[in-house]
C-alpha cells in the first residue's frame, strides 16, 4: 500500500497528474478545493472514494482512495477538529484508522497549528490505541517548542510514542525530532527557508510492514507547491 501525503498550495485539479505518478492507495491533500470544483483534465485517474472537509471552496482537507481501497469518515468524529479526521480506510486486506491532518484553525485561540494535534490526539486517544495511521501537514516541528507550554510537538510525539505510535520518516531514516536532514516545507518556495512539517506516524503494526520512505525533491515539486509530497510504502496482506 502507498499512502501519499502533499498540501498542493490549491488549485489540486491542475497538479493532480505529478502526484499521480507516484500511484498512491490513499492521498491526503491539505489545501485542496472542494469536490465540485475537482474537475480534472481528461486522462486522470478519477478516485473510488473522496471524502473531503472545509468551509472555503478553494481551500480544504481532500482524502482519495484508488484501486480497491475504501474510506468512511468515522462514527466518533468530532468536527470541533476541523482538519484532523478519523477515517476508515480499508482494502487490500487492511483495515485502519487514518487520521487525515491540516493543522490549521486560525478560529481556535488557544492556537491554530499544533494545538488542535494535542486537543485531537487527546479526544480520540482510544482510537490511537489502535491500529492507525496519522498523515498530513502537522505545522509544527519540535524547533519551534515553547518552554512550560503544554501541547507542543513534543508532547504531541510523546503522547503518541506512548500509544506505541511512531514518525515513520524518522524510524526509517534514523533521524531526531527536531534535526530532520530532509525538508517538506520551503517557504516562499526558497530553499534556504526549509522545514520538515509534514508527517506520517504508524502504529507499531504497520511501522512493521514500512518499506520505504520517500521525501519529494525541491526542484521537482516547487513549481507547484511550497510543500514537496511525503510518500509511504506498506506491504499489503494481500
Amino acid at each position: 500500500m502507498r499512502i501519499i501525503s502533499w498540501n498542493c498550495s490549491s488549485a489540486f485539479r491542475k497538479k493532480a497528474e505529478a502526484i499521480l505518478e507516484y500511484r498512491p492507495d490513499i492521498l491526503v491533500v491539505p489545501e485542496c478545493e472542494c469536490p465540485e470544483n475537482l474537475k480534472f483534465p481528461e486522462g486522470i485517474e478519477a478516485p473510488g472514494d473522496l471524502l473531503w472537509f472545509g468551509s472555503n471552496k478553494h481551500k480544504g482537507l481532500g482524502v482519495f482512495a484508488y484501486g480497491k481501497y475504501h474510506l468512511s469518515v468515522s462514527k466518533n468524529h468530532n468536527p470541533a477538529f476541523r482538519f484532523i479526521v478519523p477515517i476508515i480506510a480499508s482494502g487490500n486486506g487492511m483495515k485502519f484508522t487514518l487520521f487525515a491532518i491540516w493543522a490549521n484553525n486560525p478560529e481556535d485561540t488557544d492556537g491554530r497549528y499544533v494545538e488542535q494535534i494535542w486537543k485531537a490526539i487527546n479526544y480520540y486517544k482510544r482510537q490511537i490505541s489502535g491500529s492507525c495511521i496519522l498523515i498530513g501537514d502537522f505545522n509544527s516541528n519540535t524547533i519551534w517548542d515553547r518552554k512550560r507550554r503544554v501541547g507542543n510537538h513534543s508532547d504531541v510525539v510523546k503522547f503518541l510514542a506512548s500509544k506505541k505510535v511512531h514518525s515513520a520518516y524518522h524510524e526509517h531514516f534514523s533521524q531526531t525530532q527536531g534535526k530532520e536532514r530532509h525538508s517538506t516545507l520551503y517557504m516562499y518556495r526558497q530553499k534556504d527557508k526549509a522545514y520538515h512539517i509534514d508527517y506520517c506516524f504508524l502504529s507499531e503494526d504497520l511501522l512493521g510492514s514500512l518499506e520505504n520512505v520517500e521525501i519529494g525533491h525541491f526542484k521537482k515539486w516547487m513549481r507547484h507547491s511550497d510543500h514537496v509530497p511525503v510518500i509511504i510504502t506498506l506491504r499489503s496482506e494481500s
